[in-house]
Order: C-alpha cells, then structure tokens, then sequence
C-alpha cells in the first residue's frame, strides 16, 4: 500500500509539473515567436489586410486571422478588397433562426446545439473567428438590428450567452461577442456618445459580456462604434482595460467594429487590439498600420504595448489550435443535422398570442382549400437587408411548407400586400421610409382568395429591408397597409388565422382585435417554414414565449416615455436607468400588450407549491426552489417556468420584479413533475456605486412563480441575513 501511495503521488507530482511546463512552453512557445518578428510584422497583425482578414507571418508558420459574420450563420465568402460576392459555390451555410427566435425558446440546451452547429460551419469554412453572438440589451422596440438580439433582460441575456460561447468555441472557432458596449441604437450609431450611470452599466448592460468573458472564456470581443462617457468604444480606456481586462481577467483579443477606429495612440493605450474596416482599402492609411508603426517609432507608444497586443492575438490563435502542433477542428457544412437544428429551434420559438374559440390549430382534415395570403408566406430572409446575410441552398417558406405538407390540399394564393415605400433620395434597398397605404387590388385579390377557401392563412408582419442594421424603425405599426388587409380577409372568411413574421415588437393591437388566432415567428431560418406549418397545423404545439415586452403605445416604452430614444445630436442619456422593458412597465404599473415571457399552448399547465428549502439564507447560499407543475390538458406540451424576485421594503431603487431563474419542462398530457430550480442569493445583488462592488441587501424577499411577468402563479417569501 504505501509503495501504491508513493508511486500515485509521484505519478501526480510528474502530472502537475509537466501541466505547469505545457503552460510555461506555451507562454515560452507565443514570446519565442514574438521575438524573431519585425516591428513591421507585428503591427501588420493588428489590422485588416482584407475585408475580413488581419495578416498572420507567413515565414514564422502563423496563419492570416480570417473572421466571417455570423449572427445568422456563417456569411457567404466576398472578395479580399471588396464587398462583393467571391462567387464560390462551396459557402453555401445554414441560415441559423434570428437572436430573437434563439431567445424566445428559453432552451439552454438547444442554444449550445445551435452554436455548435454553427461553430462546425465555421470550421468548414477554415474560419479561425466568427462574429457572434451579437449580445446588446433590447432597450427600445425600434431598434434596427433588435433582430439580431437577445433579451431586454439582463439575467436572461446572460444565462443564453454563455453556452453559446462555449458551442462555439469548442469547434476551435473564437467567438467574437459584440457589439461592447451600451451600444443600443442604430441612429448616430458611429458618433452618438451615451451617458449611463454605473449602477444601470453593471446591472443591465454588462451582465451578458461579464458571463461571456468569465464563464464562457470568450476568445474575442468586438468593441462598438458609439462613445460612452466621452471616448469612443475602440479606445475607451475604462470599457477596454479596467473592466474588461483589469476586473474580469479577459485574455483574449479585442477586434473592433468595422471603420469603428479613431485615433492611432488612444486605441493602442486604450485597449484595442485588431483594427478592421470598411471604406479604406489602402491598408498603410489605417490608423493600426504606419500609423502606429510611426507613434512606436517616435516613442509616443512603447513596443511592448505592440507586443501584448500580438500575444494577445497569438494566445486565441492557440488556445484554437491555428498555431501549434494539435489539428484544428474540421467541421461540416449545411448538413441535415444543421438543418434539423434550425428546425428545432424554429419549432420551439412560435409564439402563440391569441387562440380565441379554439382556432388553432388547424384540422387538415376538415379543410380542402386553404388561402395563403401575404408577401411573408414566399418572402425568404437569408440574405437581405444591410449588414450580415446567408447564402444557403435551403430557405423553405410558409407557402413551400404547406404545398409540401399537404399536397391534397388546395392552395389559392394571394400576395394581398408588397413593399411600398415614400419617394427619397436614399441610394439603397434598405431601410427606406415606409408606405402604409393599402394596395387595393391586392386587397381585392386577398378577398377573391379567402372566399374561395375553408380557411385564410396571412403572413403578415416585417422584412429584413425594414429591420435592418445602420436604421432604426420610426414607429411601431405594420408596414405595407397590413391591418386593413388582414380586417378585409377576416371579413371575407371569419376562419381566417394570422402569422407574424418579423424580428422586434410591432403594434399589433387591431390584428389582435381583428382574429381570433395569432402566431407570431421570427426570421427563422432555413426551415422556418416547416416550423411555422407544424405549429398551425399541431403537429408541434407552440412553447415560445416573448423575450421582449410588446407596449400598448411607443410612448409606454421606457426610452420613449423618458424621451431618450435615439437622443442626439451628440448625446444620448439613458434616463429610465435600471427600469428596462418589463421592469419599467411592472414598476410603474403600465399595463403591455403582450408581456415579457409571455405565450400561450394548445394546453394549460397549472402550478402549484411552491417552496423554498429554506425560510432564511446566507449571502453565499443557493436557493433551491421546488414547485410542481402539471399539463391539465389533452395535449403534450413544454411550458417555461419563470421566477421573479422583489423586495416590497429596501432601502434602493429596485424593479417591481426581476427574473432569477428559468426552465422548460416538457409534460405529457396530464403528467404533473415537481421542478426544481436553483437561484444563488448572490443573484440578488445590486450594484453599489459607493462602494465599487455587488451587494446582497438583507431583509425579506418575495419569489413568485409564473408563466410571464404579468402570470404570477404562486408566491413565497425568504430572508437574507
């Protein structure tokens, strides 16, 4: 025994030391390759070379850093110097669902296979970086690339990041989490400077990269284009380096957003690390090239300030095994297994709003003609609008789903409503000044199609040329004179359903008063359309439920109501702090129109003791919460139980309630589970800006139970010490 013990103690001490000269070869191995470089090649690593390429040394056997979009899949290849398509037939990708439809499934486990999958088609495409997630809070319903975006809720937000970044990355593809930070508008995105207090940054805008960073070991952070406090983002020193680098020990790259530079020696001090952009294709005029070269030169930045830069871009390049002697991940591309993702995903984001008088779903085998009516039931998304896109091979529509699900079944099909828009100037297809004039043959034509058929199925809702990045939406209403199409379809054929296609909160409030069933979906996918059939039709029964708050007016909005959306003409100041989405209109008993977390099933689920395992809680204790859930219905379904805390008596501005804790569970009809959920107390903390850090107010909190913000099922009160 004792000789068993001594050679496994051996066996350990060989095991950590050899662990210890691994790390130490490798720190060796990075400033090995630092020092044989030029100063010239090194700076030339810290800026692009191509639209989307930073240059690599070739004779020290370190690759060029090739990055792609990718908050919808992985963008198809363009050409080195310019924008337009390479024309390769090989890059066609996946079109990954939309952040928000990726959100609205509250499904960890089906973020991590989604980002896997996306990872690997990276891989496929020998991309060392992938620009993705794009993470900034949802603060107002306008916001032109809200599409593209989470939650307005920080502990959601947060929660979804993290095994994205993780999916990712373990294909040896950096995930690039952007846009860092407070950037939440498209308007004056490059010059507007946004003034935030610190208690509203680190409660509500930072949580989701502090997760990324610290719990999902993020390789690469994209540094915004907007000021903040004053200083741009790609040289905002306290962004940058104090808390990215200082507070939450990131190690990795900072890569700024493209032409979002300013300045050659403030963004080398402050923190930048990769300069990319967009307009000038001489690459010696960057800021990060001569430039720089020159301010080393003349000692107004130290070399060593370049050379931690370099090992910053070198410690990503191995930790993804684009340098060094282990093989990088290979990958696969737009394979069945991706596009069942997509499915999967897509099928779990539907939203159902409204299902008054059982409209849905709908009975195949009672129907003989459908009338499919809309620009959305054959509009594809993958490759529209500004900003990022996909080139795939599969983008199956409403209309396709349902000639291919059920060919028996007669389909009249009208367009019913097109993009119109208002005479200008603006030399683009995107983001133009919006019609919302009802085209009257179409109409008519919409009408001819619903009387001849058992049910009117419309596709209504927005496009990726109407939310786009670079601009905002100018209000919340339905584009293209949708709600007097939709009444003049219901009053054609009162079996008439309506589909939402789009990806931030529209005005739904006629729609909703119009039918009797609503769906809303969102830019989807590859095979969006399958899902949304599948849902109309049950053969999958809706679970999604909104990540956003839907406001009865613009002006109920917090931003609006406060009157700082989109600020300007320099400054924009977060006035409504902490009190974003749903904790504003909760707080100040602003009733919404569909509520943060909100959505309905083909069943009803019903909740029931609630408990905690204790009455009284330390600041470093979990909380363990025990409640049981039952489908009441006839139905299987998945239902998504939420959690969130107040404190009726504290001594700070809080929120009415804020979400701690989350879980789907899915039941068979009539099946009851007891669920278990776990909230740290350090979950409860709020930022105290005296003295610098979290704290956990003591005194008695309340936890309720509920199927929304607004559905509470069930409450139970707990003290912190």
């Amino acid at each position: 025994m004792r000789n068993f013990l001594l050679a496994s103690l051996m066996g350990l001490m060989l095991s950590c030391t050899s662990a210890q000269t691994d790390e130490n070869s490798d720190k060796s191995n990075i400033d090995e390759l630092i020092s044989q470089m030029t100063l010239e090649e090194k700076v030339h690593m810290l800026h692009g070379k191509g639209k989307f390429t930073s240059a690599g040394v070739a004779r020290l056997g370190i690759p060029h850093l090739k990055s792609a979009d990718g908050p919808l899949g992985v963008r198809e290849e363009i050409q080195n110097d310019s924008w337009a398509p390479a024309g390769w037939d090989n890059d066609f990708a996946t079109f990954f669902p939309a952040g928000g439809g990726l959100s609205s499934t509250w499904n960890l486990d089906l973020v991590r296979r989604y980002s896997i999958a996306m990872g690997e088609e990276a891989r496929a495409r020998e991309k060392h970086v992938l620009l993705a997630p794009a993470v900034n809070l949802i603060r107002s319903p306008l916001g032109g690339r809200n599409f593209e975006y989470f939650t307005e809720d920080p502990f959601l937000n947060k929660k979804l990041v993290v095994p994205f970044v993780q999916g990712l990355q373990a294909n040896d593809v950096a995930s690039c989490v952007k846009h860092y930070a407070i950037n939440n508008q498209e308007t004056l995105r490059g010059s507007i400077d946004v003034q935030a207090d610190e208690r509203t940054i680190r409660e509500m805008y930072l949580p989701v990269f502090e997760a990324a960073v610290k719990e999902g070991n993020a390789y690469s952070v994209m540094s915004a284009y907007n000021r903040f406090r004053g200083a741009y983002l790609s040289e905002n020193d306290y962004m940058l380096n104090t808390i990215l680098r200082d507070e939450w020990g990131f190690k990795g790259f900072v890569m700024s957003d493209w032409g979002a530079v300013h300045s050659t020696k403030e963004s080398a001090l402050y923190g930048l690390d990769i300069e990319m952009g967009t307009e000038i294709d001489n690459y010696d005029d960057w800021f990060f090239s001569e430039a720089l070269i020159a301010a080393v030169r003349n000692g107004e930045v130290s070399e060593s300030v370049i050379d931690q830069k370099v090992k910053n871009i070198l410690y990503v390049m191995e930790k993804i095994h684009a340098i060094g002697s282990e093989p990088q991940a290979k990958g696969t591309l737009n394979t069945p297994e991706h596009l069942q993702v997509a499915y999967d995903v897509a099928a779990e984001s539907v939203v159902m709003l409204k299902n008054d008088n059982n409209a849905l779903p709908l009975k195949s085998s009672k129907i003989r003609s459908i009338a499919v009516i809309g620009d959305n039931a054959k509009r594809k998304h993958a490759n529209q609008g500004f900003g990022a896109g996909v080139k795939t091979r599969t983008e199956v529509t409403p209309y396709d789903a349902l000639v291919a699900h059920y060919p028996d079944m007669k389909v009249n099909y009208a367009l019913g409503y097109k993009e119109q828009y208002l005479k200008n100037d603006l030399n683009r297809s995107w983001g133009l000044p919006v019609d919302y004039v009802p085209n009257e043959q179409l109409v008519a034509e919409a009408v001819a199609a619903a009387k001849a058929s058992d049910v009117a199925v419309v596709f209504a809702g927005s496009n990726r040329l109407v939310e786009t990045e670079a601009e905002d939406r100018k209000g919340l209403r339905l584009p293209f004179g949708q709600e007097a199409l939709i009444k003049a379809v219901k009053a054609a054929n009162p079996n008439t359903i309506v589909v939402i296609i789009a990806g931030s909160p529209h005005d739904l409030s006629e729609i909703d008063a119009t039918v009797d069933g609503l769906l809303w979906s969102w830019f989807n996918g590859s095979r969006a359309g399958d899902a949304i059939v599948d849902v109309l039709f049950g053969e999958v029964n809706p679970s999604g439920k909104l990540p956003v708050t839907f406001p009865k007016r613009l002006e109920d909005s917090p931003a609006h109501a406060t009157n700082s959306f989109p600020g300007g003409p320099d400054v924009v100041t977060y006035e409504e702090g902490i009190l974003v989405g749903y904790r504003w209109f909760d707080t100040q008993n602003i009733e919404p129109f569909y509520p943060f977390g909100y959505g309905l099933s083909y069943t009803s689920f019903e909740y029931s003791d609630l408990s905690t395992d204790k009455s009284s809680y330390n600041a470093g204790d979990v909380i363990k919460v025990s409640l049981k859930v039952k489908n009441a219905g006839a139905v299987d379904g998945k239902e998504i139980i939420q959690l969130y805390t107040s404190k009726p008596e504290s001594d700070i501005q809080r929120a009415a309630r804020e979400l701690k804790g989350f879980g789907k569970v899915a039941l068979k009809a009539g099946e009851e589970k007891l669920v278990t959920l776990e909230i740290p107390v350090k979950e409860l903390a709020y930022y105290d800006v005296e003295a610098k850090g979290w704290s956990v107010e003591p005194g008695t909190y309340d936890l309720a139970s509920g199927a929304s913000s607004r559905d509470l099922r069930g409450k139970v009160s707990f003290s912190v010490k």
